[in-house]
């Protein structure tokens, strides 16, 4: 497990007492949370005990570690929230067309669970009527939780969080991840071009990037290869604390998102611009 002092995390907080986070938590945020925490009970239990695995047919791994936690998770969601509809990645989607819809990925980075180093996470996100509201991420083994809401804030480690105001690409850090679609691609060269003028290049990858981008510690994250559910709750996290997380061609991620830019805001468009997509 890694851990931090608060004072690591904190250089771009807010001055928000971590305590006042706890009147302002929603009964959707609260939900999460505990889903959160009851997953990271399935998640410590199974973790590192050579598990079975079994290949989906979308090639990528699946070991009973994943159902058992969606199942704790769906079960506690839809014993409060019985009408909202739900979206897994392991027990399927029920009620996609409802107004609230729960996405869920229990184990978001199986490879690295399965290989017994702490680069996975459990991703919890509420959607109403389209729009993202509330998100969760779980990095039990790693030692971090950040969760947020729309229009209350960000946090990490019940420590308020907020993004950094860098403001030129030669000033900032760049974090890239799941990278194959645009490498194959023709946008290859702008982003070798882009990173080049970067400050500061890394491949955190997963829910690291994102969890340094919205804590001030990172200014922009590049991705080509995802779904929606390895980044609902992510999203939610860094735009309440004040970035922007869009598809790398400037629309609003949705349930068929495959590409993520996410920025601290102020660097966006000039990313844009320097990345065309």
């Amino acid at each position: 497990m890694v851990s931090r002092t608060a004072n690591d995390r904190l250089c771009c907080a807010p001055c928000l007492p971590a305590k006042c986070c706890q009147s302002m938590k929603s009964p959707f945020l609260v939900t999460a949370i505990e889903a959160a925490q009851a997953a990271a009970v399935v998640i410590r239990r199974y973790y590192q005990q050579n598990l079975d695995i079994t290949i989906k047919s979308d090639k990528s791994p699946v070991t009973q570690a994943d159902v058992e936690t969606e199942q704790v998770i769906r079960k506690l969601i839809s014993e409060r929230f019985p009408s909202h509809g739900f979206y897994g990645e392991e027990t399927g989607s029920q009620g996609l067309d409802k107004e609230y819809l729960w996405l869920v990925d229990p184990i978001d980075g199986t490879k690295a669970f399965v290989r017994e180093y702490p680069m996975f996470s459990t991703q919890i996100a509420l959607m109403h009527k389209g729009r993202l509201i509330v998100g969760v991420s779980s990095a039990p083994v790693y030692g971090e939780l950040a969760y947020a809401e729309v229009g209350v804030g960000a946090w990490l480690n019940d420590q308020p969080i907020k993004v950094s105001d860098i403001d030129t690409i030669e000033g900032c850090a760049i974090s890239g991840g799941n990278l194959k679609t645009l490498a194959l691609s023709s946008h290859w060269n702008a982003y070798g071009k882009l990173i080049a003028r970067a400050s500061r290049i890394r491949g955190y990858g997963d829910f690291l990037h994102y969890h340094l981008l919205a804590a001030g510690k990172v200014d922009v994250v590049i991705e080509s290869d995802v779904n929606i559910l390895d980044i609902a709750a992510l999203s939610v996290i860094v735009e309440a604390a004040g970035g922007r997380f869009t598809q790398l061609d400037g629309n609003p991620i949705g349930l068929q998102t495959t590409t993520v830019l996410a920025s601290n805001s102020t660097l966006h468009r000039a990313v844009q611009v320097a990345l065309p997509y």
